[in-house]
């Protein structure tokens, strides 16, 4: 897995803190996954609800797309390949307002 890169943020996989992204969330029945970074896998899901995952940010290139997600690559592409630290969710930010 060492060789692949992340669909996300283009670094590579290495062999710790991965995980395992559906474009199509398993919610609505998606079942292609796909290896990703676990601080890339917990941004995504931390900035789009399950339906927004599913009506708009479905493909990588969508992904990418969004400011916040733009901001976030920028950010990781400095840090290694098994790098990982905590990533706001929803609820977080909501408790912070």
């Amino acid at each position: 897995m060492s060789d692949e890169l992340c669909p996300l943020c283009g670094r590579p996989l290495g062999t710790e803190n991965i995980d395992r992204h559906h474009l199509v969330p398993k919610t609505f029945k998606g079942k292609e996954q796909f290896p990703i970074h676990k601080i890339c896998h917990r941004k995504i899901h931390s900035a789009f609800t399950e339906r927004e995952l599913l009506n708009t940010y479905h493909t990588w290139e969508a992904l990418r797309a969004h400011e916040d997600i733009r901001s976030f690559i920028a950010w990781v592409a400095r840090k290694p390949p098994g790098f990982y630290t905590r990533t706001y969710t929803a609820k977080d930010k909501k408790q912070r307002r």
